[in-house]
């Protein structure tokens, strides 16, 4: 069966069209925002710690939480201590075993988290138990609690647990996931330029001092251009990369709506003849390639039939021993040759388009006769100078925190537009 690559062009239109409505609404929440990013400034200012948390999807979001604020994208910015309570599988498989699910996240928290710390509860409805349960572990302890939620916010947005709660008003997981993702970006944007205020307070001993600045993001923030309230200023400059991203993805969406399309159908002709998809990433674009495998191998609605999917980056065995025994390089391609066979597909995530052992892995990919999708930012990269990669999707944007939600957009639609080719 041969896909019709029209009609799935038309339905990667309508996909795009249907995101800019929930992610406009995350501008109505910009005073809500900016208080957020105040306070989680003031904890890291006394020396505390993030601990994000959620089920499903929403877990690869925690991963991706910790990733920024211990790795953050821009050079010479302070590391800010997170963790993500979704990646220690023995102790949430431990826990799980002993004392259900619901517990497994408020455990962590009551071991490991401190008053001055804060947690972070992702939800795509707000109706996970097992968020709430941490949250209002979190509360008794005195930590600050923010939630990232979706529809109408749920139980969790009602409790009295939550000190923040930010609501995407969408009831589809795909797209509330990919404006919680914006919004997590811009929390992490926005606490450093809390951070930057020079005059804060005194710093807890051990706590984060000012220093530093944000100044490519935020320029009229830096510039001697702002009102004198930093809150205010923060609000509005919450909208405006609201609106930055909105206008990108619809840029995006534009260029590659029928190039999404003829991608879905020759990934559905791999599904079709027994394949599976293999996907991998580094650092952020690790959490999206698991993200990837997820929607496909667990889509989580009985109308999408799930597809054989494996993250690369998941087996931290794996990963280890490949880099301390071989080198970092090989990691991705190693278990392409050994997972990998003619007729299944890669997916191979980054920002620059220049990771080294996604090059390696696509090199792998092409020998064995895989099906080769990359997705990329800026002008692409070595990935688009690779003869190794069938599809590549390029964002035309110069800030990794754009092109990672906008790639987040390109990579559901692009399961979308999969699931639709199968089911026609």
């Amino acid at each position: 069966m041969v896909a019709d690559v029209t009609r799935l062009s038309e339905l990667a239109a309508a996909a795009f069209a249907r995101r800019e409505e929930p992610v406009r609404a995350l501008a109505g929440a910009a005073d809500e925002v900016a208080a957020t990013c105040e306070a989680m400034a003031a904890r890291f200012r006394r020396g505390g710690k993030l601990l994000a948390f959620g089920n499903g999807g929403p877990s690869t979001d925690a991963q991706h939480v910790s990733v920024e604020f211990v790795h953050p994208v821009i050079v010479g910015k302070r590391a800010l201590p997170a963790l993500s309570l979704v990646t220690d599988a023995a102790t949430v498989m431990g826990v799980a075993r002993r004392a259900g699910l619901d517990e497994v996240f408020a455990h962590q928290l009551e071991v490991l988290g401190d008053g001055a710390d804060i947690a972070l509860g992702i939800s795509s409805d707000g109706r996970c138990r097992n968020v709430l349960r941490a949250l209002e572990a979190a509360r008794r302890r005195g930590l600050l609690t923010v939630a990232l939620l979706g529809g109408d916010g749920g139980a969790i947005a009602a409790s009295d647990a939550v000190d923040h709660a930010i609501v995407v008003p969408s009831d589809d997981a795909e797209i509330v996931k990919e404006v919680h993702v914006t919004a997590y970006h811009v929390l992490w944007e926005l606490v450093h330029v809390f951070l930057d205020d020079p005059d804060p307070g005194p710093a807890a001993p051990g706590g984060v001092a000012a220093g530093g600045g944000v100044e490519g993001l935020y320029p009229f923030l830096y510039g001697g251009t702002g009102s004198g309230d930093l809150a205010g200023d923060v609000a509005r400059s919450t909208v405006e990369k609201v609106h930055e991203v909105v206008r990108l993805r619809s840029r995006t969406g534009d260029a590659l709506a029928t190039p999404l399309a003829a991608c879905a159908a020759d990934l559905q002709a791999r599904f079709a003849g027994g394949g599976k998809l293999l996907t991998f990433g580094n650092g952020g674009s690790s959490s999206d390639a698991q993200e990837v495998a997820q929607s496909f191998l667990e889509p989580g609605r009985p109308d999408v039939p799930p597809l054989p999917a494996l993250c690369l980056t998941n087996d931290v065995a794996v990963l280890t021993a490949l880099s301390n025994d071989v080198d970092f390089e090989v990691i991705f391609a190693r278990q392409v040759r050994a997972f990998g066979a003619p007729g299944d597909a890669v997916l191979g995530l980054s920002t620059s388009g220049n990771s080294p052992n996604l090059i390696a892995a696509f090199d792998a990919a092409r020998k064995l006769g895989v099906l080769t999708i990359g997705m990329a930012g800026g002008d692409g990269g070595a990935m688009a100078a690779a003869d190794t990669i069938d599809h590549l999707f390029v964002v035309p944007s110069s800030s990794v925190h754009r092109i990672q939600e906008v790639q987040t957009t390109l990579y559901h639609v692009l399961r979308e537009l999969t699931a639709a080719a199968t089911a026609a």
